[in-house]
């Protein structure tokens, strides 16, 4: 929440605009909180989730949303290989999104500025498939905003969206737990109890 409040500040100029905050669960969900509430937006969230190579899964190949897929040219796996990933991962995603939102469908997002908010950005791997995803929709603008990135990071989702907004971008980096007092695993009931209120 400290950490939203935080970042708020960096996004007034967004307040009351035609758009919607988009947050990544669990993490970015009570970042995103106080954020939309200041803006006057509603919150939602945004799932994706990579595809993990066939002979290494931590290594991403891909990634999937609710809606879309983006898979590396150079994947090295075959199509039945990811076929099958896309539709098992599509499963847990509709679960999860079901769990969070219910029936809620999400707000369509052509001609909006999307803002995706997440904890933090250690490599940004899975929130560059997010954003690519996001673009295929035609948003009017699309704002990734955190209060803290890796370097690296930063830069290369800088120049995939049209703003990025970030309090603090540390020269030494290891996790994004390390810029928390408190990074305890936020759990599905304080996720749900968060959306509520906005759904």
């Amino acid at each position: 929440m400290d950490a939203g409040l935080a970042l708020s500040r960096h996004l007034q100029h967004c307040k009351n605009v035609d758009g919607v905050t988009l947050a990544v669960p669990r993490g970015g969900v009570p970042v995103a909180l106080p954020i939309a509430r200041i803006l006057k937006l509603p919150l939602e969230i945004i799932l994706s989730k990579k595809i993990g190579h066939p002979l290494h899964k931590e290594f991403a190949i891909g990634a999937v949303s609710l809606t879309g897929q983006i898979i590396a040219p150079n994947a090295f796996a075959s199509d039945a290989y990811i076929r099958e990933e896309t539709e098992n991962i599509r499963e847990e995603l509709k679960a999860m999104y079901e769990r969070f939102m219910g029936d809620k469908k999400p707000t369509p997002v052509k001609g909006k500025t999307v803002i995706i908010i997440d904890d933090g950005i250690a490599t940004g791997h899975t929130l560059l498939s997010t954003v690519e995803m996001i673009k295929k929709e035609a948003p009017k603008k699309i704002i990734v905003a955190v209060p803290v990135a890796a370097q690296q990071a930063a830069q290369k989702i800088s120049e995939v969206c049209d703003e990025f907004i970030c309090a603090w971008i540390p020269s030494q980096f290891r996790s994004v737990g390390e810029f928390y007092e408190n990074f305890t695993q936020v759990t599905d009931e304080e996720v749900i109890s968060m959306l509520s209120p906005l759904t």
